[in-house]
Parts: structure tokens; C-alpha cells; sequence
């Protein structure tokens, strides 16, 4: 995800946004305005515009299909350096107006999918829409635009995209991206573009409003991108902290088996044996033991991406991940280089242990510090992360839950969506057949309200509608008072949805193009607007028309969960521009069933047309898979970390419990209690683990950041969060020391004083 877009010369490819910080794929500017900053600029050698949001049915002979893609201007291919797998792309030279030759370009996966990647369809004609199309050439398959995850079916020229307005300043409609120059900074580009921006305010003061502008690089979202890398280095560390607690287990497996071998060792060289063979030895033994588990592991993780790659948590995800060679070469590389680190100890210290010694006190711990061993500075080490681990993984699940009862504004179970492709309606029939469907569905049995809408919450789209006072002359961003989601509802859509009406009334179908214009907003939008005073009755202006609030609903969720409150406007569709369209019915059946007779009833309405019938809560996955994939990734490494806490905490202690059998054996044959006997053999494991999970605990408050990149609403100081890592390192201490614990228990002094 954070490698290179596949065009040419990457780094010097930038997309132009507004200074402050946007949610998602927001749109840059007019095209006129586009065409000014192409023209003007001395700082790129090429500007292109996208409008992102192209869609319609696909028909070729008698197959039908809905699609979505980009309308580019014609410079767009030429600009990102990138060539056809078959015939040709479109070009500048090819723009001649809007009566320029209809041409479109197939994406890899449509052409395969659709057309069953068959070479002939170039030069076909195709209808998008309402509109004939030529295929003048198919990308090749490493080619999907300027967005990792929003693949396009397919590109036209931006001159054939019916909803760009080619020469109205005021229609924000193209997101716009440039390739500077050599030797030109970043920093210079962005000044040339605002002295432009600038200019054309003054020229243009109805309409531009000069907004400072900035660059960043395309392909993860506009601005997301700097929540996907923020995310992705933040479980990337979590991840090094899993390997780091590792090395520690495994270094003070070493160091233990080191001291256990000393005897052995020193009656090897007393024999004869050289010093550099015995190193050889155990280097080896190193090697042949991490070759093993390394291998084990990489298919192990081969197996489980495939099934991680079957899963598709979204319809727009596009997106594997799988052990490719250099990944097996990198793991290859880390698997010698830990046998090789974690084999020089114990090779280190047959080098130089002294045999005479050996065999006179027995195995020796050459790897003090003071009172404390290295292996307890590692075992201490490894609890404190695997604490935080653990942490971060019950931070992870308290996320999901907030995430899961997080209030939306609306109520998605119960609730199925219907698209149906309605291009080939007359406008003027439109609104009628909207109606006609709408109440076909209300008609259903079991069917409890019915209801459309432009688009629902989280799937992006426009937002950012300017709103003026009443009043207001000039009609420029600079002069709006509030800029929030503008939807637009038909009467029914507040109940399908669930979605509260706190006052007022709801819309209703006398609210006609020809009666006076009426909205209805939320909370966030009235207190914004009139500060806290009764919204019902007041005026404001959107796109030129005086509206009146009718109606207050609840405040939601629009565009993604962590979003502070957004103010929302909902339109009357029979008084706004034709758009999209998506029915909301809400039923007491099961899905499946209504799903059913929900596609029954509308293909007898509206037959021989593209229709997909979803569940509402489906839809939903898209939104919940951050919190889902965090909590998955965070619980997988809160469960190594636990695994890796009991092997070490059971090393240390049956470690202690093996060394001490002697003193035990004298302690329990001078009459000491069972728990002197457990603190004698055990006070050193349960200390360590104390000591390194306040200090895991402790780096779990630091790390409020850090998870705060992953998890939604991260809090580590959470009492229920502190209160289950507590619980879980004592019963995780417990589980590993109760086999070392039976042990001490049952040393009996006579047997070892025979062995002796």
C-alpha cells in the first residue's frame, strides 16, 4: 500500500488540495478553474483533471451491467506515463468539445470479467448510460488509476461526463493532479499555485475564493493517507515488539541451557575435544533448530494469508498481501541471522568457560549482573512488552465494542437497500417513478416504511455544500456560514432509516419543485447555524434557493466513525438535481426473504434493468473493517505475547526448580512449609513478572498515541482495560508456574540425598 503508484517518475506526481486537512477523496476545483492552473502554472510540466464519481449500466448485445469509473481530461494517460495492453488510450488531440468522439477505455478486470478478455471488443460500441461509446483500448493490469482502493472500471474523456460542467466556475466538480517540474520543489509549486489562486479570486470573485492550496502524493485517499500510514507503522512496531519479546525468550532459553551444559562442556575439553569444535557445535545446533521453526513459520504464514486473502471485507478492497520471494528471502535472512546471534552466547561462553571450575562447583551462571542474572534483566524485559502487547490487544476489543455501539443516526438492521439503474427515464418521469416504487415497496407484506436517498452514510460522495445566510449576495466559499452534508430524501427515508425526527415534520410528496423549497437539518447544523435557538421556521440559502427548515432529526455518522459532530442538510429530491438513487426499506421479515420478493417487486416495475438488493448492515462492513482489522491484528499479537509470556515465565521458573532441587530437598527435610518451599523455588519468576507488568502498564498510558493510530477511541487507562491485563499476566504467571510449582513440591529429600 505505501509503495509508488505504477506510472511513471512517481515521486515528482502530486495532487492539489486545500490547505486545511479534508476527509476522503474530496474534489479540488472547477474545471474552467482547472483549465486557468493548467494554463497559468511554471512550476509543472503537465496538469490533469479526474472526476471520480462516473458511473451508469454498461450495455454490449444483451448484457447489462452497472459500473463506475473516471472522467480525465484528455492529457491523463500522457501524463502518468502508462501504456495500453491493448489498442490505444485517448489523448489531448482527441478533446474537440463536447461533440468530441465518445471514447472509452476498459479496465483489465472489466475486460476479463465483462467480456471475457476477449481482444475484439476494441473498436466495439458500447452504451454507458445513455450514451454510445467506443472501446478504443483495454489498461494493463497493473494499472488501476491514481487510488489504491478505489479501482475504476473504466475512463471517458472528462468532455463526455454528464454531471462535470464544463464552463461553470461555481461547480467544484474535478480532483486535479499535476507532475512538477525537474528541479522544482514541492514548496515552489505550491507558491506558483496559490499566486494563481490568488489572481483568479480577484478576477473571478463570485465564484473563486482564492483558498490556499498544498500537494501530496496521490493513491491512499487524499488526506486518509496519512491515517492508512499511521496505522500501518503503528502496527508495524506492535509487530517488532512481538519479535523483540522473542529474542528475549530466546536468549534466555540459551542463556539457560548454556549454564545446564557447562558440566558437559568442561568434561568434553578435559577429554580433549577443541574449544572452536564445540563452538561449531552449538552454532550449528542453532542454525538446524531456527531452519526448522523458520520454515515452519513461513508456511504457516503462506497458509494463512491465503485464507486472509479470500476473505474480502469490502466490495472496493483490492488488496493482497502474500509471501512473495523476497519476502521468503528476508525471512531466510532473519532466520540465520537470529540462530546466528542467539548461537554466538552459548558459543561465546564454551569458549571461554573454565572446565576446572566446572567440574569442581558444577554448571556456574557466567552471566551475572550483580544480583541479577541476564537472563532475568531478559526474562523481566519479555513480560514488560508482552504486558503491553496484551494491553494494546484488550484496548483493541474495548475499540470494537465503542465501534459496534457507536450511535449512527440511523438503524441499519432490519433495513435492506435496493439500486436500480433509472438512466433511461426521462427526467421528467423521474420523480414519478420514484414514487411508484416506493410505494410498490410500501405495499410489500411485513414491509414497515420505505424510503430513497442520494447515497447513504459512509460511501463517500460530495460534501462540503456551501450554505449562506439570507441575504447574502455574493456566493463564494468565503461568504457561507456552514458547509455540511447535503443529502437529498424522499418522504419515508427518516422512517426506513430509523433515523429520529426531533421536531418538525418530515418531507412530503406535496414538496414539489413548484411549492417554496424546504429542508430538513440535525442538531450539529442548527446549533452551528442559529445557536442553539428552535431551527423550525428559519431560512437559509443552498445551491441559489431560499430553503426553510421544516424539520430536526438526530445528529449520525456520515462519513466514517471517528468524525466529530458534522452539520447535515436533507433536500426534498422532487426539488433538487437529478442524482443517484438508493431505496431504504425497512421490513419485519428475514433478509434473505425480503431480499427476494423486494427484487421480485421492483423488476415488474422496472424491467430488463440492473437491480442488487443488499442488506444494510452488509454495506457496513467496509466502515467497521479498521476497527475490525486492528482488533484482529492486536489480538493476535496480545496472544503471542501470552504464549511467549508462559514460556519464559515456565523456562525461568522449572529452570530454578531443576537448579535448586537440592536446597529445596535440605528445606523440606528441616520441616519448612509448603509456602517457604513455593517462594524459595518460585519468588524470582513471580517478581519478575510483577515488576515487568507494571512496567508493560506503564508503557501501555505512554502509548495512548501510538494505539490511538489503530484502535478507535484508544484508552489504555480504561479501569477495565487495566483491570483484564491484571488479570490475565497473574493467570498467565499462574498457568506457567503451576507444572515448575508441582515439581518443588514434590522433591523428597531421602531420594536426592541417595542420587547425591
Amino acid at each position: 500500500m505505501l509503495h509508488p503508484l505504477d506510472v511513471s517518475d512517481p515521486p515528482s506526481l502530486y495532487q492539489i488540495r486545500h490547505k486545511q486537512w479534508m476527509i476522503g477523496r474530496l474534489l479540488t476545483t472547477s474545471y474552467p478553474a482547472f483549465e486557468d492552473f493548467r494554463r497559468r502554472n511554471t512550476t509543472f510540466s503537465g496538469m490533469a483533471a479526474i472526476y471520480g464519481y462516473s458511473y451508469g449500466a454498461l450495455r454490449w448485445g444483451n448484457a447489462v451491467r452497472n459500473v463506475h469509473g473516471d472522467g480525465v481530461s484528455g492529457n491523463y494517460f500522457d501524463l502518468l506515463g502508462v501504456q495500453p495492453q491493448l489498442g490505444r488510450f485517448f489523448h489531448s488531440i482527441d478533446e474537440h468539445g463536447p461533440n468530441s468522439a465518445p471514447y472509452v477505455v476498459l479496465s483489465d478486470a472489466l475486460w476479463r470479467s465483462a467480456f471475457q478478455a476477449d481482444p475484439g471488443v476494441v473498436g466495439t460500441t458500447v452504451e454507458l448510460g445513455k450514451q454510445p461509446f467506443t472501446v478504443v483500448g483495454v489498461a494493463s493490469a497493473r494499472f488501476h488509476g491514481t487510488e489504491r482502493f478505489a479501482w475504476p472500471d473504466f475512463w471517458i474523456p472528462m468532455v463526455n461526463e454528464q454531471h462535470v460542467d464544463l464552463h461553470n466556475r461555481a461547480h467544484v466538480a474535478v480532483t486535479v493532479i499535476g507532475r512538477v517540474k525537474p528541479g522544482v520543489t514541492p514548496r515552489q509549486a505550491t507558491e506558483n499555485l496559490n499566486a494563481i489562486a490568488a489572481q483568479l479570486a480577484k478576477e473571478y470573485p463570485a465564484t473563486d475564493d482564492g483558498q490556499p492550496l498544498r500537494l501530496i502524493h496521490p493513491g491512499l485517499l487524499g488526506d486518509d493517507g496519512d491515517v492508512i500510514r499511521g496505522f500501518l507503522y503503528s502496527v508495524t512496531l506492535l509487530a517488532l515488539l512481538v519479535l523483540a519479546a522473542a529474542c528475549a525468550n530466546l536468549a534466555s532459553l540459551f542463556a539457560s541451557r548454556v549454564a545446564d551444559r557447562s558440566r558437559e562442556l568442561a568434561v568434553r575439553v578435559a577429554l580433549g575435544s577443541s574449544r572452536r569444535r564445540l563452538a561449531m557445535q552449538l552454532l550449528t545446533e542453532a542454525v538446524m533448530v531456527s531452519l526448522m521453526g523458520g520454515t515452519a513459520g513461513l508456511v504457516t504464514a503462506n497458509l494463512l494469508l491465503t485464507v486472509l486473502n479470500r476473505w474480502q471485507p469490502a466490495a472496493e478492497t483490492h488488496l493482497a498481501a502474500n509471501v512473495d520471494t523476497r519476502v521468503f528471502l528476508e525471512g531466510l535472512a532473519l532466520t540465520l541471522g537470529s540462530a546466528l546471534l542467539f548461537g554466538i552466547v552459548p558459543a561465546w561462553h564454551a569458549w571461554r568457560s573454565s572446565p576446572l571450575q566446572a567440574l569442581k562447583s558444577g554448571p556456574v551462571d557466567g552471566m551475572r549482573l550483580r544480583r541479577f542474572a541476564l537472563r532475568d534483566l531478559l526474562l523481566g524485559a519479555q513480560i514488560a512488552i508482552c504486558t503491553l502487547l496484551v494491553t494494546a490487544s484488550l484496548v483493541a476489543v474495548r475499540g470494537m465494542e465503542r465501534a459496534l455501539h457507536v450511535p449512527l443516526g440511523f438503524q441499519p438492521q432490519g433495513a435492506m437497500l435496493a439500486e436500480i439503474n433509472l438512466s433511461q427515464v426521462e427526467s421528467d418521469a423521474l420523480i414519478e417513478k420514484k414514487k411508484m416504487i416506493i410505494e410498490a415497496a410500501q405495499n410489500i407484506p411485513g414491509v414497515t416504511a420505505a424510503g430513497s436517498i442520494n447515497r447513504i452514510p459512509f460511501t463517500g460522495g460530495l460534501h462540503g455544500i456551501p450554505i449562506f445566510r439570507p441575504g447574502t449576495t455574493e456566493f463564494k466559499l468565503n461568504n457561507s456560514a456552514l458547509a455540511p452534508y447535503v443529502f437529498t430524501i424522499s418522504p419515508g427515508y427518516l422512517d426506513a432509516a430509523a433515523t429520529r425526527l426531533l421536531g418538525g415534520r418530515d418531507l412530503s410528496w406535496h414538496d414539489t419543485a413548484k411549492s417554496p423549497h424546504v429542508a430538513i437539518v440535525n442538531q450539529t447544523f442548527a446549533k452551528k447555524m442559529w445557536s442553539g435557538t428552535p431551527a423550525i421556521g428559519r431560512h437559509f440559502i443552498v445551491s441559489g434557493d431560499l430553503t426553510e427548515v421544516v424539520g430536526l432529526v438526530e445528529d449520525g455518522k456520515y462519513h466514517d466513525l471517528e468524525e466529530s459532530p458534522h452539520p447535515v442538510v436533507y433536500l426534498p429530491f422532487s426539488q433538487s438535481e437529478p442524482s443517484g438513487t438508493i431505496f431504504v426499506v425497512r421490513s419485519q421479515r428475514t433478509p434473505g426473504e425480503m431480499a427476494a420478493v423486494l427484487k421480485r417487486t421492483l423488476s415488474a416495475i422496472a424491467p430488463n434493468v440492473p437491480i442488487t438488493v443488499r442488506n444494510w448492515s452488509d454495506t457496513l462492513s467496509g466502515e467497521l473493517f479498521p476497527a475490525r482489522a486492528s482488533t484482529a491484528a492486536l489480538g493476535i499479537m496480545g496472544l503471542l505475547a501470552a504464549m511467549l509470556a508462559v514460556t519464559g515465565i515456565f523456562g525461568m521458573a522449572a529452570y530454578s526448580v531443576s537448579r535448586r532441587r537440592k536446597e529445596l530437598g535440605i528445606r523440606i527435610a528441616l520441616g519448612a512449609r509448603k509456602t517457604q518451599v513455593m517462594a524459595a523455588a518460585l519468588g524470582r519468576p513471580i517478581v519478575l513478572l510483577g515488576i515487568g507488568s507494571v512496567l508493560g502498564l506503564l508503557a501501555g498510558f505512554s502509548a495512548t498515541r501510538l494505539l490511538g493510530q489503530i484502535v478507535y477511541q484508544a484508552n489504555p487507562s480504561d479501569p477495565a482495560v487495566i483491570a483484564a491485563a491484571v488479570l490475565t499476566m497473574a493467570l498467565l504467571g499462574m498457568a506457567a508456574s503451576a507444572i515448575p510449582a508441582r515439581r518443588a513440591l514434590a522433591v523428597d529429600p531421602s531420594q536426592l540425598m541417595r542420587e547425591e
